[in-house]
């Protein structure tokens, strides 16, 4: 079973240190509410497929952006009818009018999610969590928000693998959970009753062996293996460093 969603790969992106892919990530994040306009926004979502491309992990990534799609066509919907600064009609169905400024705001929108999702993948799909929590602690970081960390990393795939062993025992003894729209909301409450007892009896579980292992302990710990760095993480993070100070030029100058 699946804990997280990292992929596994040996690719020049699995093999930067953990702080480089957070460094990474938050001059992306960084950088998608500098620049302001449509065409910086596309260039920095195409900077961000290409390293997913070259990490291997695009099409982990595809689905996440495919399933986020439905919130940047509303974007695009919303705006392009109700908008204040609604001036110039664009498309016409019949009554319905979309207007050109507020398809370019839904559009500059969409591309802000898009970019920090890319932001964000680079960081969860090519990084161990357990990698990322012991490089924070290894900065002076608490040993308590790397343990929150890595459960926020792990709960979606962990929760997902609980729900479908829950569907499966449920469905072997009987009872429907696929078919109609009532026939899911009838199977919702059995399936949710046992996920939420099994997650408060995991965490039970998780805390008491965190204990077990010393997680109290105010002693600074030791690591089993060295902190590894490629040659390459010293110019990534040049390049990070660089292309944020270029993105904020850019907007306080020419008004990216």
């Amino acid at each position: 079973m699946r804990v997280s969603l990292y992929v596994p790969a040996d690719t020049w992106l699995h093999r930067l240190d953990p702080m480089t892919k957070l460094l990474m990530a938050a001059a992306g994040v960084a950088l998608t509410f500098v620049l302001a306009r449509i065409e910086s926004g596309a260039v920095l979502w195409a900077i961000f497929f290409t390293v997913l491309g070259t990490g291997r992990v695009l099409r982990q990534a595809g689905s996440v952006f495919a399933g986020v799609g439905i919130i940047a066509a509303t974007f695009l919907i919303v705006q392009g009818l109700v908008h204040p600064t609604n001036a110039t009609p664009l498309i016409i169905l019949g009554p319905v009018v979309f207007y050109k400024e507020g398809l370019l705001i839904g559009l500059r929108l969409a591309l802000r999610l898009y970019n920090i999702l890319s932001a964000t993948l680079v960081l969860v799909l090519a990084t161990n969590p357990a990698d990322l929590t012991e490089a924070l602690v290894r900065r002076g970081a608490p040993a308590r928000l790397g343990y929150v960390i890595m459960s926020v990393l792990q709960i979606i795939p962990t929760m997902v693998a609980q729900s479908a062993a829950i569907a499966d025992a449920q469905r072997s003894r009987g009872m429907e959970t696929e078919g109609s729209l009532w026939v899911r909301v009838k199977a919702f409450l059995p399936l949710m009753g046992p996920l939420v007892t099994s997650s408060l009896i995991a965490t039970e579980e998780r805390a008491l062996a965190l204990e077990v292992r010393g997680f109290g302990s105010s002693a600074r710990p030791t690591f089993l293996k060295p902190e590894v760095r490629p040659p390459h993480a010293g110019l990534v993070r040049i390049m990070c460093v660089l292309t944020l100070a270029a993105g904020v030029a850019g907007r306080l100058l020419l008004g990216w």
